[in-house]
């Protein structure tokens, strides 16, 4: 009778893990997968019982999949467009946005270089090849090396969607580097250089250029005066109800270690009055 009875309790010890095991998963943007990867990684570290599954399709097939309910969030690095928006309604579906934080994009050009500023069109028209000199946007006479994120890249992705025109191509001389700080160090020992990066990169040994006027910092992606900037999002069919997983797991970005988690990566936090940090 006793090994009856614990082997009962040991039956249902075992159902209440797993009643207890919780899943999320995400699906979406190249851009938000590595703030969605790096939350991931930290949650299940403080909660043992959860699995987190962050895949990384695009923004579109994160919208997909949110509306097929494969997905529990969907990471975006634009909003909802109209045409989603409107077969999740038709759905029954209430698609509610999170901005997790903001991405900046500044410019960036070697410290001797004359010019203080240019234009969107500027930038447009010296990564497709329109303009090579930086005599002619104010500049010396001295031939333009134009650096790049790699295509795979979701900086790349961000720098195109925001500075270029839908059908532009980069021009076919531009070099390729693999990550921010490789685009920083090409910067900082060629004249000629130009390149971009998130804004933690920017330091003395660059010079960051204003955009439209504009010059990069936390308070003008903030503000939305900054134009190669935008929110990154992730959206839930509906306000997660309190306490649950994904309602745990969206609040990690307005955390005091959320907001260090996106800053290591190179993004801006969400600004939070300091009694509304944990």
């Amino acid at each position: 009778m006793k090994k009856i009875l614990i082997a009962a309790a040991s039956v249902m010890t075992s159902c209440l893990c797993v009643q207890a095991q919780e899943k999320l998963t995400l699906d979406g943007s190249t851009t938000v997968g590595p703030i969605a990867k790096a939350f991931a990684e930290y949650h299940m570290r403080q909660n043992p019982g959860t699995t987190i599954t962050v895949s990384e399709s695009g923004s579109g097939n994160g919208a997909k999949a949110l509306l097929n309910g494969t997905c529990d969030i969907a990471n975006l690095s634009r909003d909802l467009k109209d045409t989603e928006q409107k077969a999740m309604k038709e759905k029954g579906m209430n698609p509610v946005q999170h901005i997790v934080a903001f991405d900046a994009l500044p410019v960036m050009v070697h410290p001797s270089n004359k010019v203080k500023g240019l234009t969107i069109a500027q930038v447009r028209d010296i990564y497709t090849g329109k303009i090579t000199n930086w005599k002619d946007v104010g500049g010396s006479d001295l031939a333009i090396v134009v650096i790049s994120r790699d295509t795979n890249s979701g900086t790349y992705e961000s720098f195109k969607e925001l500075a270029l025109k839908k059908d532009d191509k980069i021009l076919g001389g531009a070099e390729y580097v693999g990550s921010n700080g490789a685009i920083r160090q090409r910067v900082q020992v060629t004249k000629g250089a130009i390149g971009y990066a998130g804004l933690g990169f920017v330091d003395r040994s660059v010079k960051a250029l204003e955009i439209n006027g504009v010059a990069p910092s936390v308070e003008t992606v903030r503000n939305k005066t900054y134009p190669l900037a935008r929110p990154l999002f992730m959206f839930t069919n509906g306000e997660p109800k309190a306490e649950s997983l994904s309602a745990r797991f969206l609040g990690i970005a307005l955390t005091e270690k959320g907001q260090e988690i996106i800053e290591e990566i190179g993004f801006i936090p969400v600004e939070v009055k300091k009694d509304e940090k944990k």
